[in-house]
């Protein structure tokens, strides 16, 4: 290799070095940049407990100067809209899905956990002479999936004792006198059909069978007509509101820059490519995705570009959604003034505060219509049925 060759490959390593530091230093500066900003204007209005709280205790977030001005709701539902389902929902039957007189707390909660799948659910009760051994259930155990909803079963070790989840994992300790199969009526996917019911319910007939118990089956049709019920109601309720922040003179954001802005702030990054944003038990309360096709990836984020960012706040699945949907307009704001965007509506025009005000009543709506049916907004029902 001659003297002329060792000095050029030196000198590209020299400017490839440069290029690195110069980036990383680049970087090191937003990112303590951010943290700064973030230390002064950032607090959770979740946990705040000063004196800025308004009527029925809830906190009002404090965005500054900011004017938040996107908002987007799918499916669009007007608040006149929202307020006729919830005077229509309120005069229809609510679910069954209250709890039993207090127990003991094991009992309280297994208790309760079965007035859930009443509620929700096709069940099966099978009733033995004998002790149903472990061995007996392992083929339905087997066949969880094959009825395109999930199924539960529970079990009671004696007649005295509480219900139990029955699980591949949990089998092996001894029979149960008692057994619950329980197949949800409807998710997201939409209501199960009626040929389904009734798959299931010659599975556990024969199942009773087989062991000398009897099967006790609700009435097929009835079940179905229950599926289609619940259906209906969450169709009307499944909302997702979006937040899209774009840029104002049409230059890309860089996902460096959002990277940095969304774990400074408390998000963490899923391996499905977005953002979430959760409470101190774990559970989701909004997120934030890239507004164009391509997916915040842990390796490809770097280098990633990007018009439009957009968060989105799960009504049904999240409690407290007035609450939750302040705090993610004020996060909303911290993110449009540290890239220089602005918030609009899928037309792109800009949203006013009374705009933003309409959707807050629609998700209040949204919500007290779940609770009248008594499918509290983020509870155990809802994040099954809105799984």
């Amino acid at each position: 290799m001659s003297e002329l060759q060792i000095s050029l490959i030196a000198i590209g390593l020299i400017v490839v070095m440069g290029v690195v530091f110069f980036n990383w230093i680049q970087q090191w500066r937003f990112r303590r940049g951010a943290e700064e900003a973030f230390g002064r204007k950032h607090e959770d209005v979740l946990l705040r407990t000063d004196t800025s709280v308004v009527e029925g205790g809830r906190v009002e977030p404090q965005l500054g100067k900011e004017v938040l001005q996107d908002f987007q709701v799918e499916p669009q539902v007007e608040p006149a809209e929202a307020m006729e389902i919830v005077q229509s929902d309120l005069d229809s039957p609510t679910f069954d899905a209250m709890p039993p007189a207090p127990a003991t707390s094991v009992e309280q909660a297994s208790n309760v956990s079965e007035g859930v799948i009443d509620a929700v659910d096709y069940v099966v009760s099978i009733n033995g002479e004998t002790l149903i051994a472990d061995s007996h259930l392992t083929e339905v155990l087997q066949r969880k999936f094959d009825f395109n909803k999930p199924v539960r079963w529970l079990g009671q070790r004696d007649a005295a004792a509480f219900w139990e989840e029955i699980t591949m994992e949990t089998s092996g300790k001894g029979g149960y006198v008692n057994v619950k199969g329980c197949l949800q009526l409807a998710d997201r996917a939409g209501p199960l059909s009626e040929v389904t019911l009734s798959e299931f319910r010659d599975m556990m007939q024969n199942f009773a069978a087989n062991v000398n118990a009897a099967a006790d089956c609700p009435d097929v049709r009835e079940a179905y007509a229950r599926a289609l019920s619940i259906d209906q109601f969450c169709a009307k309720v499944d909302v997702m509101i979006g937040i899209n922040i774009i840029s104002k003179d049409a230059s890309p954001f860089t996902g460096a820059k959002i990277r940095v802005l969304a774990e400074t702030s408390g998000f963490k990054l899923g391996p499905e490519g977005a953002f979430h944003y959760r409470d101190e038990s774990n559970a989701v309360l909004f997120s934030l995705n890239n507004h164009e096709p391509p997916p915040f990836l842990s390796d490809s984020i770097r280098t990633l570009t990007t018009h439009g960012i957009t968060f989105l706040l799960d009504v049904p699945r999240v409690a407290n959604g007035e609450q939750v949907f302040d705090q993610m307009m004020h996060l909303a704001g911290i993110f449009s003034d540290a890239l220089g965007g602005i918030m609009v509506d899928d037309n792109r025009v800009l949203l006013s505060d009374s705009g933003i005000g309409k959707i807050k009543q629609q998700l209040i709506a949204i919500q007290s219509v779940m609770l009248a049916r008594n499918i509290p907004a983020g509870g155990e029902i809802a994040l099954r049925l809105f799984a």
